[in-house]
């Protein structure tokens, strides 16, 4: 995704969305292309922490009436109901 596409999307601005992506880009999770002077940014599936993240947002759009936590030796579970 075209970074500025990203900014409008979120309604953000590029300085926090940048911010961000270099914290996600030094964890491997994203990564960036130039074409030209347009920068484009594509998660990096080949990584196991993308997969997890991806995990914790579609849990983070759920909403909280449909599901329990429960924690087990620093596992959270999450039981839906």
């Amino acid at each position: 995704m075209n970074i500025m596409k990203l900014v409008r999307k979120i309604n953000s601005t590029y300085n926090q969305v940048n911010s961000n992506l270099k914290i996600l880009q030094i964890e491997g999770i994203v990564f960036d292309e130039y074409f030209g002077q347009k920068r484009v940014i594509s998660l990096n599936m080949a990584n196991p922490k993308t997969g997890l993240l991806l995990q914790a947002l579609k849990i983070l759009e759920t909403p909280t009436d449909l599901h329990n936590f429960t924690t087990n030796r620093g596992k959270t579970t999450i039981i839906e109901t």
